[in-house]
């Protein structure tokens, strides 16, 4: 017998204290997205050059299992969509959690390259079910009206993942060591995540007879009737024909590129520049408070701005940050781009959903940005490795900083262009 769609049950009350339920979720996925996050993804970063001291593999050798990992993410996306759509979170993410841990605890012991992979092989397949994907298609599914409110209430608390925890890893490592310290985090990371999952996710409002936003019945049918009319739905395989969809791929893409070899590689090329391994890590999970800021920028904004010219805005940011972390020397370059780099981070974080819903509509929408981030996620897989690869055979990042800056002012363009 197949998995069953998630149905209305018992052991979650429809209300808490008068609580719209929805807010719930918002405050249970951005607790559990912060842990998840900051533990799973941003780990990378603190322990890239311990383990090049440690163990002797080249920054290029572990950023190729780190890119195999974003590869995975990515062809499991569109999969993962789809089982949201039709199934709901609560199984998904609960076992994502499960496998999550098991695999923190693989990682801690492992003595080969080749184990190394392996295990971030897997890691990156869990990424897709415990990471923002799944956590944005329950918000889209709860909320209409208040969406922007909602996702940037989780993003706001997600926003702080790495300003907490590389702080807080950079310092486990020094206590512990690197495998005593992953121990510790993936037991931290199960106490904090599976039960929450397990216990609190639920797939729609209507499973336990609430309605979107928590509207009266009537004006539930009213606005949804609205949304249907405004944005019928589309299938993936019709969206993949429209240059609209393209574009998006192309910005998104070529944008998350350099996010991710940017951040993968930001706490070596600070301790390159002579930063102390600590301070380097705290100044570059400094970037995630200063995603709190974006998002609280975008949020004020509303939908005073067009969703395209707001995204290209906040696009153009990124080529300037890295140009001014290059130009401009010492402590003051290396603030001014924490405070645009991460302020451009955060904003991205809420541009990419809300486009998808604005072109594509609501019904499908785990579906529909699953594909996309298929797309995005597989393109920007080989960031981290030709990053690293780039570094081993120059000994230097300002050569690759720079052709990031040129790269990253190309979704300028695309984003305005993916008009339906």
């Amino acid at each position: 017998m197949g998995i069953q769609p998630e149905t209305r049950t018992s052991t979650a009350p429809a209300r808490a204290g008068g609580l719209f339920y929805g807010w719930v979720l918002v405050i249970v996925l951005g607790i559990t997205q912060t842990i998840t996050w900051g533990i799973l993804y941003y780990g990378f970063t603190v322990y890239l050059p311990v383990l090049e001291a440690d163990r002797g593999w080249t920054r290029g050798q572990q950023s190729g299992a780190f890119s195999i990992a974003m590869l995975l993410s990515g062809l499991f996306a569109a999969p993962v969509g789809r089982w949201l759509d039709d199934r709901g979170p609560r199984v998904l993410m609960t076992a994502g959690s499960v496998a999550a841990t098991l695999l923190l605890l693989a990682l801690s012991q492992v003595t080969t390259l080749v184990e190394y992979y392996v295990v971030w092989a897997l890691i990156g397949i869990i990424m897709s079910a415990v990471l923002y994907e799944p956590a944005f298609a329950v918000v889209t599914a709860w909320f209409e009206r208040q969406r922007t409110k909602a996702l940037t209430a989780v993003t706001l608390m997600a926003g702080f993942a790495s300003t907490i925890f590389m702080p807080i890893e950079a310092w486990l490592i020094e206590l512990q060591g690197w495998r005593g310290s992953l121990v510790t985090l993936a037991a931290f990371l199960a106490v904090t995540t599976i039960l929450p999952h397990a216990l609190l996710l639920r797939r729609r409002p209507e499973d336990l007879g609430l309605h979107v936003d928590g509207d009266p019945p009537t004006t539930a049918v009213e606005s949804l009737r609205a949304v249907s009319t405004k944005r019928p739905p589309v299938s993936v395989s019709a969206a993949i024909r429209e240059p609209a969809f393209r574009w998006l791929a192309v910005a998104f893409s070529l944008s998350t590129v350099v996010n991710i070899a940017v951040g993968v590689h930001l706490v070596a090329y600070l301790q390159d520049r002579a930063f102390e391994p600590t301070l380097a890590a705290t100044a570059t999970g400094m970037v995630g408070a200063m995603q709190v800021a974006g998002r609280i920028i975008l949020s004020l904004l509303g939908d005073r701005a067009r969703p395209l010219v707001t995204s290209a805005i906040v696009l153009a940011i990124q080529p300037l940050s890295i140009a001014v972390l290059l130009l401009v020397p010492g402590a003051v370059g290396v603030f001014a781009f924490i405070v645009l780099f991460g302020t451009m981070k955060g904003a991205l974080t809420l541009i990419r959903p809300s486009l998808v819903v604005e072109l594509y509509g609501r019904a499908r929408y785990a579906t529909m940005a699953g594909a996309l981030a298929a797309f995005v996620i597989g393109a920007t897989a080989l960031a981290p490795i030709s990053a690293g690869a780039a570094y081993d055979l120059m000994h230097s990042y300002d050569p690759l900083f720079w052709a990031f800056v040129l790269l990253s002012a190309i979704p300028v363009g695309a984003v305005l262009l993916a008009r339906r």
